[in-house]
């Protein structure tokens, strides 16, 4: 039993550099985390661990929609906070705030461009920090 905890431990922490490292949409990042998660947990244990029908045969599925849901919810909280850091930086200064990320005449989409840069560069940070 402790071995199967510190093989799901391990395979948790080194799924999301995987999912972030393929760029792609959340499901297909998550159905790549569980397949790798499946090889190397095995299937008996993988069904244990995710299935819950009486044969465990859903759980591929099961894993998959835990593992898109774990992930809108890391980029949610990214988001979150860049907006944050981005109120705080419009409120120290807005006309530098405006000048620095505004790309259109009035540069009235400075906002959404700066949570745009700054959400990227948090979820760039995430993926090499958990490398």
């Amino acid at each position: 039993m402790r071995r199967l905890i510190w093989i799901v431990a391990a395979a948790a922490l080194a799924l999301p550099a995987i999912a972030l490292a393929a760029g792609s949409s959340p499901r297909s990042a998550a159905e790549k985390q569980c397949r790798t998660e499946l090889h190397s947990m095995g299937g008996a244990t993988f069904k244990a661990t995710y299935g819950t029908k009486k044969n465990k045969s859903n759980a591929f599925g099961r894993c998959v929609s835990h593992r898109t849901a774990q992930d809108k919810s890391d980029q949610s909280s990214s988001k979150t906070s860049a907006e944050q850091q981005c109120r705080t930086e419009r409120s120290a200064d807005p006309a530098a705030f405006k000048a620095k990320y505004g790309t259109n005449k009035n540069k009235s989409n400075a906002f959404g461009k700066c949570v745009s840069q700054t959400a990227h560069t948090m979820e760039q940070q995430q993926g090499s920090s958990s490398s």
